[in-house]
């Protein structure tokens, strides 16, 4: 080799930066011809730079070539081209400058070097010129010496930027030329070319100053204003007007509901589903519609039979007739036979009432699931949360993997709420009350923040009438106010008083339901023991509960559900003495499809007459009998105590308060009851007083009286009538419909669950409404006092003997919701439990909202605090925080915050977030402290570990799910396949997949896994264990979620801003 050439590739430890290092110690001038400088490589060499007279940087920049000969052509001639493009090589090195800030680490170190190069600047010891020509693409870097040294320069060129990485990091070719000729050639070119350049120093300086993070002049205001932006970012990019093909006529185009629409159809599109969930009575229907007509594809609606009624205006036949929408609707109960036409011709499913698939554990889920897969799924329900975080997670795999979810951040979803579930398993809801509804409320807030915000569009009346003001104001449109529920007692004698409180004791702690759980005495041999054991005593469970809500329904319909379970266990013991058990697999589902739909009438007679399978008495433990002839003594106890009962208080409570009070006596009513028997029983009672003012409905209703209902209750009634104006019915007009010529709804029962209330309000508190106010008026169980407080106080204390004899059951009567004895009361007479308000959370739409109006009202603002630099930061005073710091960070669709303080750092949601940022116009800027890159660290620590989510670990899990069992049998006895074909062998991969990233459903996994068990008691055999899977798992289950194609799981890690807080 020539020894007067030295290669250098930064290779064992020979690097390009050493060897700099070296020659510069001598250097006197350092010159420097790169495509473009980094500040990265003057941080690396700038110590060894201190002691050099003069350092030049020339940098090539690319103008762009159309501007480059329009200019040609538009001036003189004796104007040089180079003149020409100074102005835009100077806007073009802003732009490399700007960006390149961007990616460099926002570190003391980056800071530090930064300032250095500007003093250099300003001092004259450095100068940057650009030479605006596409051609430039040389590194080469020339090294003068001192005027004592023998040798007069040195010259490095290669294929190394001037950059950490082409200095140290990459494997680069450069070589050293140290002949005088080589040194005297490069010089003089480097000359020639730094003439005709053009000085860029000021314009670097001027782009640090003001257009990276380095900006020392960015308000408090500014900053929480870019918070705002940055944030809202994608709400801001949609496009206010929404393309409608057709309104109907009077049909007004409210804000609220097409920006509902606008948001709910990214959601979709990015996720595979939504759900449309804002209160009851703002018009899902029509929002959920109008989504309809901006998809691509056939739809199909879902609902159920009462929302398909063409007869009823609001159904969605109608609606989508009137939007021009096409759309096929299929009712609910019907999902067997949609599969059977097929489903390949519809690309997007919207599914109304969607709380009905809050649990996967059933066959009519699981239709529901194969129906899905591979759609666009539209969810809309007011309710589709009610304390069980499975509530949420069953619902989401209707489009989403549990194991291998889109949703940013968290791929393995079914662990969050198993986590969530956790939380809560180890809790008593009655010992431990207070750790109970604090972890309820905060597992609410986490599912909110890390699933919900991206998959759910959701607004209650107070936001919409508070952030859509002046469209509502445009429209002439007002909400209702809603007054205060109002509590009526009836007042229950002391005989009444002592056999009430008596029957709750005897109904809740002596009967042991044994006519009701057969099987939990049985001897013989049963498939799964533990599943019908379960299901025996969720029976009993249930059966308890439908005495005691009758109980409380009213008299009149306890006494007849008494006489009928006399009866009934009279029969079942004769059987019994004959030698015969009758038990039926085939009603105990169907029992509770009617327990789902709140048919308990359906249920006493499907239970009491329903054929069965017969089994040998003796196969039974003689304690059986025992318990049989138990309960019997207990019911007859019940009948004997209530035969002395002839009064009935609270059907004379509610005729006392309908002939006083005057909102009573003049508006149409709409009373509510559990019970078939108490709807017929207060109808004929009520129209002794009231005669032909009233209108009974229940399940049992027909076509004829429905249509009476529509005509005398629904304002949008094509033919409205005032043949009626009390309006009795069961829980079967709770959704769906509208009843909003009424402004009154009066719940005869204890509605147990307060969501209860709010759907059925929701009947009259519509967005159309005619009426000013809606009230709501609540019977409760008392004692007989002429104090108004004493009434209160022994109403609650009714509720709560209900509540504590149930004990572990109490969440069956309250549906899951966790409630003590007195919240419950004050729940069931608050306001906001009927608004969908009850949570008292601050809205997102408030700064949506802002950010909005400077937007519009403010465009300079606007227009200012967008350019802001990323990693924009500023100081203000804030005496809570003093010395901590609030960085914003941003990865992929993941957005988070955190504030650190000298020893951790605590991530934030959106909402503390933006109250520490928020600024008034005139805050004052503080300086930021010394402490503030060691906070930055802390912040930036907590962001990454919680952003390090691994992908879900879709290799063999442990537990005792069907899934993982289905996947251990496969993998033991599926190892020899040679007799498979290629179709069989894609099918058990594809089956494998679904089951390792939790694609299937529960119930389809369950009933695989027993016929797998059963068909391996005959011993493995490959192909028929493939057969029985073929025959449990349908191949539409087998197929992708529309969202698995479409989203990408991560971006990079970004600071977006911070701001340090002072004491002063």
């Amino acid at each position: 080799m020539d020894s007067d050439l030295t290669f250098i590739t930064n290779e064992k430890g020979q690097n390009l930066k050493e060897r700099f290092e070296i020659l510069i110690k001598d250097t006197k001038f350092f010159d420097c011809l790169v495509g473009y400088f980094y500040t990265s490589g003057f941080h690396a060499l700038y110590k060894s730079l201190e002691k050099t007279d003069k350092v030049r940087i020339l940098i090539g920049i690319s103008t762009n070539k159309q501007t480059y000969d329009l200019l040609q052509k538009a001036k003189p001639v004796e104007q040089s081209a180079l003149q020409f493009s100074s102005a835009e090589a100077k806007e073009q090195l802003g732009v490399l400058v700007e960006k390149e800030m961007e990616e460099a680490e926002d570190s003391e170190k980056t800071e530090e070097g930064i300032y250095t190069f500007i003093d250099w600047i300003k001092s004259g010891e450095l100068e940057i010129r650009a030479y605006p020509s596409e051609k430039i693409h040389s590194k080469v870097y020339i090294m003068t010496f001192g005027d004592s040294d023998r040798d007069k320069g040195r010259v490095i060129t290669g294929s190394s930027n001037f950059t950490q990485a082409g200095l140290v990091d990459n494997l680069e070719f450069n070589v050293e030329l140290k002949s005088r000729a080589d040194y005297d050639f490069a010089l003089k070119k480097f000359n020639e070319l730094w003439e005709d350049a053009v000085d860029v120093s000021q314009k670097y300086v001027e782009t640090i100053r003001t257009k990276t993070w380095l900006n020392d002049t960015v308000t408090p205001y500014e900053l929480y204003l870019k918070f705002l932006y940055e944030y809202f970012k994608d709400d801001l990019s949609q496009h206010d007007e929404m393309f409608l093909k057709y309104l109907p006529e009077e049909f007004m185009r409210l804000e609220y509901q097409e920006q509902a629409v606008l948001n709910a159809k990214k959601i979709l599109e990015e996720y595979g589903g939504v759900f449309i969930s804002d209160v009851v009575g703002l018009g899902k229907t029509y929002i959920a519609s109008m989504l309809a007509g901006q998809l691509d594809g056939r739809t199909l609606v879902i609902a159920p039979p009462v929302l398909l009624n063409k007869k009823n205006p609001g159904s969605w036949p109608n609606v989508l007739i009137d939007f021009k929408v096409s759309a096929e609707c299929e009712s609910i109960g019907k999902l067997d036979e949609i599969i059977k036409r097929g489903v390949e011709k519809f690309q997007n499913i919207i599914i109304d009432e969607a709380h009905r698939f809050r649990t996967e554990n059933n066959a009519t889920y699981e239709k529901m699931a194969e129906i899905c897969r591979g759609k666009k799924v539209v969810l809309v329900t007011a309710t589709p949360y009610n304390n069980s975080p499975k509530d949420i997670l069953s619902q989401i795999k209707l489009f989403q993997k549990a194991r291998k979810s889109t949703i940013p951040n968290l791929p393995d979803i079914e662990q969050f709420f198993a986590s969530l579930d956790r939380r809560l398993k180890n809790l008593d809801r009655q010992k431990n009350y207070a750790d109970y509804i604090k972890t309820v409320k905060e597992n609410a807030k986490e599912i909110r923040e890390r699933v919900l915000k991206y998959l759910m569009v959701r607004r209650t009346r107070t936001e919409i009438t508070k952030y859509f003001a002046e469209d509502l104001a445009a429209q002439k449109l007002k909400f209702p106010d809603v007054e205060k529920p109002e509590p009526v007692f009836y007042e229950l004698d002391e005989a009444e008083n002592i056999v009430f409180t008596k029957t709750i004791e005897l109904v809740a702690k002596k009967f042991k339901y044994a006519r009701y759980t057969p099987m939990l005495y049985y001897k013989g041999e049963l498939d799964d023991r533990q599943a019908v054991e379960l299901s025996q005593h969720n029976m009993g469970k249930f059966m308890k509960i439908l005495l005691i809500k009758r109980l409380e329904s009213s008299f009149h319909a306890f006494k007849n559900s008494v006489n009928r379970f006399i009866y009934s266990y009279e029969q079942f013991l004769s059987e019994i003495d004959k030698g015969n058990v009758y038990v039926s697999k085939k009603y105990t589902n169907k029992i509770f499809e009617f327990l789902s739909d709140d048919n308990e009438d359906a249920v006493e007679s499907l239970i009491s007459e329903g054929k069965a399978e017969r089994l040998p008495s003796k196969d039974f433990r003689d304690n059986f009998k025992k318990d049989l002839r138990s309960d019997l003594d207990i019911l007859r106890e019940i009948q004997e105590m209530w035969n002395g009962i002839n009064r009935d208080p609270k059907l004379l409570a509610f005729i006392a308060k309908l002939s006083t009070n005057p909102i009573l006596k003049k508006n149409k009513l709409v009373v509510f009851t559990e019970s078939k028997e108490t709807a017929e029983y207060l109808a004929k009672n009520i129209d002794i007083k009231f005669p032909n003012e009233t209108l009974c409905f229940t399940g049992g209703s027909s076509e004829l009286v429905r249509e009476k209902v529509t005509e005398n209750f629904d304002a949008r009634a094509r033919l409205p009538k005032d043949d009626h104006r009390i309006l009795i019915s069961t829980e079967i007009l709770a959704e769906g419909v509208n009843l909003h010529r009424s402004n009154v709804v009066i719940n005869y029962d204890i509605p147990w669950n307060p969501t209860r209330m709010m759907q059925r309000v929701g009947r009259i508190n519509r967005v159309d409404t005619k009426f000013d106010k809606i009230y709501t008026f609540n019977f409760f169980p008392t004692e007989q006092s002429n104090d108004q407080i004493k009434l209160q106080e022994a109403a609650e204390a009714k509720i709560n003997a209900f509540l504590s004899l149930l004990g572990g059951d109490a969440h069956l009567l309250t549906e899951n919701e966790p409630i003590g004895s007195h919240e419950l009361f004050s729940r069931l007479t608050s306001k906001n439990i009927i608004t969908g308000e009850d949570e008292n959370e601050e809205s997102e739409l408030k700064y949506l909202h802002a950010i909005k109006h400077i937007r519009d009202k403010e465009p300079d603002i606007f227009e200012r605090i967008k350019h802001l630099p990323k990693k924009a930061r500023t100081a203000k005073t804030d005496k809570v925080h003093g010395g901590q710091l609030v960085t914003y960070f941003r990865r992929g669709k993941v957005q988070k915050f955190f504030m650190a303080t000298s020893t951790n750092a605590q991530e934030l949601d959106f909402i503390t977030a933006a109250k520490t940022l928020e600024a008034p116009e005139d805050a004052v800027q503080q300086k930021i402290d010394k402490g503030f890159y060691g906070l930055l660290e802390q912040n930036k620590r907590a962001f990454i570990f919680s952003t390090t989510e691994e992908l879900p670990d879709i290799k063999m899990r442990g537990g005792r799910d069907s899934a993982t069992k289905i996947l251990q049998i496969l993998k033991a006895t599926m190892k020899d396949r040679r007799q498979f074909t290629e179709d069989q062998d894609l099918y058990l991969k594809k089956v494998m997949t679904q089951l390792e990233e939790g694609g299937l459903p529960k119930q389809t996994t369950r009933v695989a896994l027993q016929s797998l068990n059963k068909e391996i008691e005959k011993g493995v055999n490959p192909l028929k264990i493939l057969s029985v899977l073929q025959s449990c798992i349908s191949a539409r289950l087998l197929e992708g979620h529309f969202a698995e194609t479409t989203t990408d799981y991560f971006g990079k890690r970004e600071v977006i801003l911070s701001e340090y807080l002072t004491n002063s």
